[in-house]
């Protein structure tokens, strides 16, 4: 009872906002306005095979990226296309505190994506890291709050201290696709030997170029992981 009575109370001092439109949802107890429900744009078949980006033919199986280069992740998966209403979603959720969207997003990856993510069988849950002066300003690092919620939903246990992040990188939008690569990699640090893990989840917010999933896997597997797979909410399309 007092739980309930704290949760409400709370629920009226700091009402939850919508993820699409940004105001107080309209109804009571849901984690998005109902009219706003079809304003992201989901991914759907085909998608790559790759990096889950959505394709134009069916007989595509690669996107334009991951068939020009090597990835070292088995595969990856990704809620949303990244258009306008997401790019707004994601500023909020990343910058302006706006952690409760991270619920609805969880929601909805597992109900349209679960089944894939099963198949892949994770051990475990790694939220991409963010440099600690970062967290400071932020408050958290919106991809734990990402991995934490899954890894409830799905029942694993998520580790956000073993995959490190010790120098604070530029911003990776400012850089080309090697720069990225070499700017991320030099940056991650993988804290102790990950011997005997077979299937690790990454999770992050945003995939845009690969570059981050791909300096993940390749620092995971040096210490010792087999399989890297990936889980992003929002993904970028690139040329067909």
């Amino acid at each position: 009872m007092e739980r309930k009575y704290g949760e409400s109370l709370i629920s009226l001092l700091y009402p939850r906002r919508c993820p699409a439109c940004h105001d107080i949802v309209s109804k009571r107890g849901e984690w998005i306005c109902p009219e706003c429900r079809d304003n992201f744009s989901f991914t759907r078949s085909p998608v790559c095979m790759k990096c889950g980006q959505e394709l134009d033919a069916e007989e595509q199986e690669l996107c334009y990226d991951c068939s020009r280069g090597h990835r070292d992740f088995e595969q990856s998966t990704a809620l949303i296309n990244y258009d306008s209403t997401a790019a707004a979603s994601m500023a909020k959720f990343k910058y302006g505190g706006r952690r409760e969207y991270a619920d609805y997003y969880i929601s909805e990856l597992v109900k349209r994506k679960g089944a894939l993510i099963a198949g892949w069988r994770p051990q475990l849950i790694i939220p991409v890291p963010v440099h600690k002066s970062r967290r400071r300003e932020r408050g958290y690092n919106q991809a734990e709050e990402l991995a934490v919620r899954l890894g409830k939903a799905l029942h694993l246990p998520v580790r956000s201290d073993l995959l490190v992040r010790e120098k604070k990188t530029i911003a990776q939008k400012e850089l080309g696709p090697a720069a990225r690569q070499h700017n991320l990699e030099q940056a991650l640090r993988v804290k102790q030997p990950l011997t005997g893990l077979k299937r690790v989840l990454v999770v992050d917010d945003i995939y845009t170029t690969g570059s981050t999933l791909q300096a993940c896997t390749r620092a995971l597997q040096a210490a010792g992981a087999e399989k890297v797979y990936g889980c992003v909410i929002c993904i970028g399309r690139g040329p067909s």
